[in-house]
């Protein structure tokens, strides 16, 4: 019988055999199912090449002990770039560049069978040969990337396999790589590259641009660091998703005085950078005689702010380690000042440093790999609690064992009540996995009820013809699990807030309004533990609007002698009078007072 998670720090779970020099490991968990897939390199006949494995939230390997190897194409001896990420569909796409430099991408179903053949397609026209890069898209399919050191490629393919058009960005005047992908609204997405003007040391500068799957910019080019500062190109940036449809970008490099930092950006759902200095914003108050780096990041659900976690160090020996987090908002407010102290480990390194936020945006984890000695590669595995406000609240040991750990390059994040991280043993060449929940348990972890959010939700003018109403009708579709309650958050013209707490068994509800206005609606579900996302429209928008109109040109036009009554499908109801009618919204025909023929929408409560 195969392995699942354990809480003891000193063996952990077994995931994969693998050379004692494997490394280069993803993560990606498929949220709806809890199964998470993992990709490790290592060298095998085809070179430097990548095996994939499914683990069940058990942490139950699904391919055997070996996984899938993927041995269709020659990999070179070095890594070309890889990528990994888990489909909405349930499958897994592996993105790469292979031996005679082209990239590819592979897709496993949940079965392990090839979803587009075992060689995979071939991206973006036959350009690239650089680093590759992947995330999902909302229906099955993924956004890739990759560079040839002057030009990106971007290519949205979709869950079957078939390829969209590939989007080439390039200046005649500058070097464009070092792209990242973040996933905006309606299944776009927002490219963040760098610029440089050639060289190794280079005036540099990030920008960021949205695109559709069909090819066609719907972001012009915005600058979030202008190219003012000069250092070497081989310092990258990260990008992250903030939720909202934007992204933030963060990067170590030198800054001014020679001072590094992290420094941090934002762009909003329509890729405008929110922060108003193209410099960004520094995790730290620049400070020449200590380095801020090795940065991670996540985003609060709640309040949509980076959380960062970072090491800092001396500026001349890099010999002193601690562990720093910070906390910063869209528009560029640092919250925790010059940051909050996680671990100071004196002279040993702290190294693989993550930090995950909750889903419930209570708090988040920091983990990281941390060294007993100034000296050598052994080391072991910790993490700590936070909540929201930067307050430590539980320590737990992830792995005991002194050896030299290769951490994978991320963390699943916590999806159904667990968090995974994962990392190669290269004392015994043994790839390892440990669980960890929201309270810093190991072991088996009760997974937790999904936030399931309310679908469909719309919202229309309406006039009650009972009591002579008018207001907002808003309807939805229940999620599969039913909530505690719908909670309903009205903004009114003024931008006052009312909230309105509704059955669990409803699913639409009335607003009555003595005057013409127009309204903003929000809906969540709220569970035991945790509150939804926003209820998306059929539009992808997470709120609606309903401008109240025509009230007194309705109580000019109103129906005394009722003639026809229709349903929303346009069926004529054959009734004999209006108090025959069960509750729902209808059309009705008839004549007003002074003899003229109107039509009108009503809503009929009997409840």
């Amino acid at each position: 019988m195969q392995a699942q998670w354990v809480d003891d720090p000193s063996t952990n779970t077994l995931i994969a055999n693998c050379s004692d020099d494997a490394g280069e490991v993803y993560l990606s968990t498929n949220e709806e199912t809890g199964d998470t897939y993992v990709q490790w390199m290592q060298f095998g006949p085809n070179s430097w090449s990548p095996t994939l494995q499914r683990l069940n939230a058990e942490g139950v390997p699904q391919w055997g002990m070996d996984g899938i190897h993927l041995g269709y194409h020659q990999f070179s001896s070095s890594a070309e770039g890889v990528a990994m990420v888990a489909t909405t569909d349930g499958g897994v796409v592996s993105c790469f560049s292979v031996y005679d430099g082209y990239s590819y991408a592979v897709k496993l179903n949940a079965d392990g069978t090839y979803a587009w053949g075992e060689e995979g397609v071939q991206l973006f026209d036959g350009l690239g040969f650089s680093r590759t890069e992947v995330i999902a898209g909302e229906d099955g399919g993924v956004w890739t990337l990759g560079f040839d050191y002057s030009r990106l490629f971007a290519q949205y393919v979709s869950a079957d396999g078939t390829l969209n058009p590939n989007i080439i960005i390039s200046d005649p005047s500058h070097s464009c790589m070092f792209g990242q992908l973040t996933l905006g609204k309606d299944n776009k997405v927002f490219v963040t590259y760098e610029k440089t003007n050639g060289g190794m040391y280079t005036n540099k500068e990030i920008v960021v641009a949205g695109y559709d799957v069909d090819g066609t910019q719907v972001s012009p080019e915005t600058v979030l660091m202008s190219e003012s500062e000069t250092f070497q190109s081989t310092y990258i940036h990260y990008a992250i998703s903030d939720g909202l449809g934007g992204g933030y970008v963060y990067i170590w490099h030198p800054g001014n005085g020679n001072a590094f930092n992290l420094y941090v950006f934002h762009f909003d759902q329509y890729g405008v950078s929110t922060i108003q200095s193209q410099q960004g914003v520094a995790v730290h108050t620049p400070d020449p005689d200590h380095y801020y780096g090795e940065g991670y990041a996540t985003v609060d659900p709640a309040t949509q702010d980076i959380i960062l976690a970072y090491e800092k160090t001396d500026a001349y020996t890099q010999s002193e380690s601690s562990v720093w987090i910070n906390r910063i908002t869209p528009d560029g407010e640092v919250l925790w000042g010059d940051g909050i102290l996680v671990l100071d480990n004196g002279n040993a390194p702290c190294h693989d440093i993550r930090v995950d936020a909750y889903p419930n945006g209570d708090g988040f984890m920091v983990a990281y790999l941390r060294q007993n000695s100034d000296w050598g590669t052994d080391s072991f595995i910790e993490a700590k609690g936070f909540d929201a406000n930067g307050n430590l609240q539980w320590e737990t040991v992830m792995n005991n064992v002194n050896d030299w750990k290769v951490a994978a390059e991320n963390t699943t994040g916590f999806h159904n009540g667990q968090n995974i991280m994962m990392w190669v043993n290269h004392n015994n060449g043994g790839l390892y996995g440990q669980n960890i929940g929201i309270d810093g348990a190991m072991g088996y972890i009760e997974p937790v009820q999904p936030c399931l959010a309310p679908e469909n939700f719309q919202g229309t003018y309406v006039y009650n013809g009972e009591d002579q109403t008018f207001g907002a009708l808003l309807t939805w579709d229940a999620p599969e699990t039913q909530p505690l309650w719908y909670q309903l958050y009205i903004t009114m013209p003024d931008e006052t807030i009312i909230v309105a707490e509704i059955d669990p068994t409803e699913t639409e509800y009335f607003h009555e309004l003595p005057t013409a206005a127009t309204i903003t609606y929000r809906l969540i579900a709220v569970y035991e533990y945790c509150e939804s996302d926003y209820a998306l429209t059929p539009d992808g928008e997470n709120y609606v609007t309903v401008e109240i109109t025509g009230i007194e040109e309705n109580t000019d036009n109103r129906i005394v002698t009722v003639l026809n009554v229709y349903n929303m499908k346009g069926q004529l109801i054959s009734v004999s009078g209006m108090n025959e009618l069960n509750t729902g919204v209808y059309i009705i025909q008839g004549l007003t007072e002074d003899g003229r023929l109107v039509s009108q929408k009503v809503m009929i409560d009997k409840k």
